[in-house]
């Protein structure tokens, strides 16, 4: 009967209870509401839009937006590169960094402590711009796809993560098992290490691929070329700079379309269209995120 009582107590709730769910009402309200303003504004007649008033949902239904946004030459271009982009740079950048990771995490590898050092100095320490800059443009990769891939190929970050989960969650056994058996220690890595790293690999990859995704200041910065132009620059411009859809990317749109739309409902739809992708894409790798933090920060 006590038992009975004290779990009726436990799933009672005070006030405090309630006044968390309201809060935690009103904060997902805050973080949801802003893009539902912006999807609402997308699928609206833009003129009508500019009348005021559309908040929670569109006055006046419209498609327009989105075939303006979808015949933009620019668009795609910007899709592609930050495709290519993403793929490249996360397959690349983990790669190299777990590389990195597994040597660190070796307790026999000469002057490891050195070398851990100069790396922890270039976490807090550089050159800045202007001699990055510099050294890009020597090393021939200013306005070229690698500016993208070759700069961001290691973390010292990411590798102190993953050389962490190296070292505490796979056993110790399973290196030495591979040695007697002759394999090398590429083989030991490429075939052992990476296949039980999935947490922490995963979460990199997340981390990687979502500032790539979201990047655009290095090609605002390394390239003039337009088919080297991001997506987020496109969006960059459409928003900060007011560059609109020229006649020339609208393709073959009947005329009316124009007298459809503005700047800031087309601006919204780019949004809509650009963000699909991150979403469709984020539910799958979230499952990892927490595992490989809570695993991959352990002092080492």
């Amino acid at each position: 009967m006590n038992v009975a009582r004290k779990q009726s107590c436990l799933h009672r709730k005070n006030g405090w209870d309630y006044l968390m769910i309201v809060a935690m009402a009103v904060f997902m309200i805050i973080c949801v509401y802003p893009f539902w303003y912006v999807i609402v504004g997308s699928f609206n007649d833009g003129p009508n839009y500019m009348r005021g008033g559309v908040y929670l949902w569109p006055r006046q239904w419209s498609l327009q937006n989105y075939m303006v946004t979808l015949v933009d030459s620019r668009l795609w271009i910007g899709f592609r590169v930050t495709i290519l982009r993403t793929v490249i740079c996360t397959v690349t950048h983990v790669f190299f960094t777990a590389m990195v990771a597994y040597a660190m995490s070796r307790r026999d590898l000469p002057f490891r402590k050195a070398i851990y050092w100069y790396n922890m100095f270039t976490m807090f320490f550089g050159g800045g711009l202007i001699p990055f800059y510099i050294l890009l443009k020597q090393l021939g990769l200013i306005n070229t796809f690698w500016v993208y891939v070759i700069p961001g190929l290691y973390s010292v970050y990411n590798m102190i993560i993953c050389s962490n989960y190296f070292h505490h969650s796979i056993p110790e056994e399973i290196h030495e098992s591979a040695i007697m058996d002759g394999a090398s220690e590429f083989r030991i890595f490429a075939r052992l290490y990476l296949p039980l790293s999935t947490p922490v690999l995963a979460t990199i990859a997340l981390w990687v691929g979502v500032g790539h995704w979201n990047a655009f200041y290095d090609s605002m910065v390394y390239t003039t070329d337009r088919n080297l132009q991001t997506l987020q620059l496109y969006l960059y411009k459409m928003i900060k700079t007011s560059e609109f859809v020229s006649s020339a990317d609208m393709g073959g749109l009947p005329g009316t379309v124009q007298q459809n739309i503005t700047s800031t409902t087309v601006r919204y739809a780019t949004i809509v269209v650009s963000t699909v992708p991150v979403m469709c894409v984020y539910p799958f790798l979230q499952r990892f995120l927490t595992k490989g933090i809570m695993i991959g920060s352990l002092k080492g």
